[in-house]
């Protein structure tokens, strides 16, 4: 089994802002595999989809802050290995629409990945970086992260959330090191 988890907040006053787009290509991946059930466990929605393996797709509902608590019930209840769980979220040191995905590592000042870190104690879960780009001058992050896309950005944004989307599932039929020379250009 794996997880796959989009990072966001919720509420609908968040759907379209640039902190919720790990929501959106989770979204997609439920469009996509034409899951329409979402049900409420472990403070978070899930949906599980039956292909060659088991995948549940997890949007937190704890907000982003506080992803890893609803992770790592989820991570427990299923018993799934931190190394199968794949996390979508928003990068503000990538430019709008591009994707990096990463094996490992630190939090990069990522509130969300630092509450993952917190709860699944290990750092090895794999990672779809999606760009957002750096707020204008005079803009606090904040303000920025919970800021819609410009009507400009709305071409980059549905680019990249099907990026990802396809980004993550290469990572859940090939393996990470494959979709890593795929989708790392």
């Amino acid at each position: 089994m794996k997880i796959v988890v989009g990072l966001g907040n919720p509420g609908q006053q968040y759907s379209t802002t640039r902190h919720n787009i790990g929501f959106m290509a989770v979204d997609e991946l439920a469009r996509r595999w034409g899951i329409n059930g979402w049900k409420s466990r472990k403070e978070a929605l899930i949906a599980e989809h039956r292909g060659k393996e088991t995948v549940l797709l997890v949007k937190p509902q704890t907000y982003m802050n506080l992803s890893g608590v609803a992770v790592g019930e989820l991570a427990r209840w299923y018993k799934v290995a931190v190394e199968d769980i794949i996390i979508i979220f928003d990068d503000m040191d990538l430019p709008t629409g591009r994707l990096r995905l990463r094996m490992k590592g630190g939090s990069g000042g990522h509130r969300g990945i630092e509450s993952l870190l917190t709860h699944l104690e290990k750092d090895s879960f794999p990672r779809v970086r999606v760009g957002i780009g750096r707020p204008p001058t005079g803009w606090q992050v904040v303000d920025y992260v919970l800021s819609s896309f410009t009507a400009e950005e709305q071409p980059l944004l549905r680019e990249a959330i099907d990026k990802a989307a396809e980004a993550t599932e290469s990572i859940i039929d090939q393996g990470m090191n494959k979709a890593m020379n795929l989708h790392n250009k």
